[in-house]
């Protein structure tokens, strides 16, 4: 009988696919979504890759488990940093702020990576769904100011979002490229045309 290293087995089981999932988002962020194996999951948890097979029955099911649990924490915690209280500018901010400070952790590569894989329609879809979750607290700032085609204007401050975070990614310094990209968006904004 395998040794339960928890006080249920339930615990047991809940730790362990959360070990994998860890595992699974750093192979991902660091060697990108086809180093994703079963087998190699199980080596960088530490588990046999028959163990693996208790949690995912294949390396679909794996990256369908990884986006919905990434996405999920990483909606979540946005969601903490950006208060729905505050105005739609300090709104605004937030989003960039945390967008750009998680810019380099194994979570948002993680994302990035799975953004660029090919994917069953399934999880592409998924990952569209999941998307536009996280883009809604922009969305809705944006929209708020009253700015013609809020639409349009959203995907163009997610543009400049993105372009900062590949700055960021790639070795620019944080506090410059936030000032930077906060100056650039505010202007955009303040244009109103």
């Amino acid at each position: 009988m395998p040794k339960i290293d928890a006080p249920t087995v339930a615990e047991h089981h809940s730790r362990r696919r959360a070990a994998l999932l860890s595992a699974a988002e750093e192979l991902i962020a660091d060697h990108g979504v086809p180093a994703l194996t079963l087998s190699a999951v199980g080596a960088a948890a530490g588990l046999a890759r028959s163990s693996v097979y208790q949690y995912f029955d294949s390396s679909p099911a794996l990256v369908a488990a990884v986006v919905e649990d990434a996405f999920t924490r990483t909606n979540q915690e946005l969601r903490a940093a950006v208060d729905p209280n505050d105005s739609p500018g300090a709104r605004i901010d937030a989003y960039v702020r945390f967008v750009l400070q998680v810019a380099t952790d194994p979570t948002n590569r993680a994302i990035h990576q799975l953004g660029h894989a090919d994917l069953p329609p399934s999880c592409r879809a998924r990952l569209a769904e999941l998307h536009r979750v996280q883009y809604a607290p922009l969305y809705a700032a944006v929209a708020e100011l009253r700015i013609r085609d809020p639409t349009l204007m959203t995907a163009l401050v997610l543009g400049i979002i993105g372009a900062a975070v590949q700055a960021v990614t790639q070795g620019s310094p944080l506090p410059h490229v936030r000032r930077r990209t906060l100056q650039l968006i505010h202007t955009g904004l303040d244009s109103r045309t």
